[in-house]
């Protein structure tokens, strides 16, 4: 038995904030303080994290680790090390892999992958295609967090644009759907004029208008639509645009929407005047757009239209990424870095650290009933984060992705985690990970 007391930290945790103490025992929260309790065993170890803040571990319900099949962009083991290493306990990873998860037999062997490799807690969505409605209504809602359709240009064959077959995975799923939402159709339309215009060379400034608010309003407008119709669990993804901001509400709490919004840390963070310096290195799809559509998205979040901050961690290598408009991959790393951005907003007053915390490690466990995580509660997983007020640069010499590159590179915040616990396990202390812990599989109170 393990007997860990982190004492005298700053406790931030569903809107308050206390100085106390936590009792992990083995892989779970046995006890939380205010201040340090009295009844100290001598069996206890102590850790002193005074002037420190305590948070629950981010849960990122969006990543691409890259794992079977692209070893050359990522794997669950260099993208798990990146995400503890940033305070990112728990991971959802998405389907267009090689070979796509698109059968129950090869989402279960992405499970034992992540068994094997991931020392962050780990989810795998279902993969969904015109093709295998068979598959997708087979999927468990007590071990897997849902089912992933693209309704937006996509790898492979996992564009869903049968109009029959949407109506069917929306009619009959067993869980919570995740959508990407743009209509390629006018995307292409669009693509077409500027290459008329500009050849392959398009300048990157563009990517926004080619992959436009009015394809992203479309695609998830419809999206709703169908969820409306059959009473679908619904989790729209990347949100990018203000145009879509008008589709949802902020009656309810997350826990309580029937359809509920992601907005990523990149769509948070730049707009379109960022690609003449960043240029392809923060080209994503769906595109980072203008500076009102980012004045617009950070109103829905602030007002809870908005219910989850999460990364779209997806990486490629340089030289996938370097290139003019017509080569350059759209993705990029960003779960070493997500929660320490979004702090960097609280340092300069955007928001609050509770709002941050809500809003990565609350909601995301709430929208998707994640079991046991996601809260500082007694009986919960000790998946936990230490921080301290400390200023600090990206640099290659401190980024983990495998990739070797990150969009912040040069960028300063002033939060830096310090140690990172997943399961009451200590995996990363002070920049040394050990190597050797593993996650769990996520379940969920469905």
């Amino acid at each position: 038995m393990i007997n860990l007391l982190i004492k005298n930290a700053l406790i931030i945790n569903e809107g308050k904030q206390f100085i106390g103490s936590v009792l992990i025992k083995d892989d779970l929260i046995e006890e939380i303080y205010t201040g340090s309790p009295d009844n100290i065993q001598e069996d206890w170890k102590i850790m002193d994290a005074f002037g420190k803040l305590l948070i629950p571990g981010v849960i990122d319900d969006q990543v691409h680790f890259r794992d079977p099949g692209m070893p050359q962009k990522g794997d669950l083991f260099t993208e798990s090390r990146a995400a503890v290493a940033g305070g990112t306990t728990s991971f959802m990873d998405m389907p267009n892999v090689k070979p796509q998860t698109l059968t129950q037999e090869l989402l279960e062997e992405r499970y034992k992958l992540g068994a094997e490799k991931s020392l962050a807690n780990y989810s795998f969505y279902m993969g969904a295609s015109n093709t295998n409605l068979e598959e997708v209504i087979k999927t468990n809602p007590k071990n897997v967090c849902g089912i992933k359709i693209f309704m937006g240009s996509s790898t492979g064959n996992m564009l869903v644009d049968d109009i029959d077959t949407l109506s069917q995975i929306f009619e009959k799923a067993p869980l919570l759907i995740a959508t990407h939402c743009e209509d390629s159709p006018m995307i292409d339309a669009n693509l077409e004029t500027y290459r008329e215009k500009y050849g392959d060379d398009i300048p990157m400034d563009y990517h926004g208008e080619i992959r436009s608010a009015e394809a992203c309003y479309k695609s998830s407008s419809k999206a709703i639509e169908l969820a409306q119709k059959y009473n679908t669990r619904l989790h729209i993804l990347h949100l990018s645009s203000g145009m879509e901001m008008d589709l949802f509400d902020n009656k309810l709490p997350a826990k309580e929407k029937r359809i509920t919004s992601e907005v990523c840390v990149h769509h948070l963070r730049f707009n379109d005047t960022d690609y003449a310096s960043r240029k392809a290195r923060i080209r994503w799809n769906p595109a980072i757009k203008t500076a009102d559509d980012q004045t617009k998205i950070w109103e829905a979040l602030l007002d809870n239209r908005l219910d989850v901050i999460a990364t779209d961690h997806a990486p490629h290598t340089i030289e996938e990424k370097d290139g003019n408009y017509m080569q350059a991959a759209g993705g990029g790393p960003l779960v070493q870095h997500s929660l320490v951005s979004m702090l960097e907003f609280a340092h300069k007053g955007k928001l609050s650290i509770a709002k941050v915390i809500e809003k990565m490690c609350h909601a995301p466990a709430d929208v998707f009933q994640v079991e046991k995580r996601g809260y500082i509660r007694k009986g919960y997983f000790a998946d936990l984060v230490l921080l301290s007020e400390d200023e600090w640069t990206v640099n290659k010499e401190n980024i983990l992705y495998k990739c070797a590159w990150s969009p912040f590179e040069g960028d300063s915040f002033h939060y830096k985690v310090n140690q990172t616990f997943v399961n009451g396990q200590l995996v990363y202390n002070e920049g040394q990970i050990d190597e050797n812990i593993r996650g769990k599989r996520l379940t969920f109170n469905r």
